[in-house]
């Protein structure tokens, strides 16, 4: 498992390079995604349905990268984009079409679904939480009398 985690940092900072994002932000960026795979790891055994496990994760990926938007003062698809690679269901594209191509229909049928119904519960938990006013997401209180953050 730590392995895995470890390995989705490292391909998510890949992402970040190729969208050329900020070096300053690619840690973060790494983070999103690691985080995000933990939370598909944690609950796929829980739930038994990869579609549920991906909408959670993407839950939790979509609240981490709002807070990391706030705090580092950047998009949020900054670390939304480059975080939900390790969740998309690429390898279920690939298997739909190669079981088209090898004419078995009923797994090319059965792979299909499930990649689309991960792609929905991806975009689902995405919408869902961008859908939560920004001003919930801060952590600090304003002073009034400086105008100042006070943690």
């Amino acid at each position: 498992m730590i392995i895995q985690i470890l390995v989705s940092f490292v391909a998510t900072i890949s992402f970040a390079v190729i969208f050329s994002i900020p070096k300053k932000e690619y840690f973060y960026c790494g983070l999103s995604g690691a985080i995000s795979w933990f939370f598909y790891l944690l609950t796929y055994p829980e739930v038994g349905s990869v579609a549920v496990a991906s909408f959670i994760a993407t839950i939790v990926l979509t609240i981490t990268s709002r807070i990391f938007a706030i705090n580092r003062r950047v998009p949020v698809t900054i670390f939304l984009i480059s975080g939900i690679f390790p969740l998309v269901p690429g390898a279920g594209i690939y298997y739909t079409a190669y079981y088209i191509f090898a004419n078995q229909i009923d797994l090319a049928v059965n792979k299909g679904v499930e990649t689309i119904s991960i792609a929905i519960s991806i975009a689902f938990g995405i919408m869902l939480i961008l859908a939560i006013p920004q001003k919930l997401f801060y952590w600090r209180k304003k002073s009034k009398k400086r105008g100042n953050n006070v943690v």
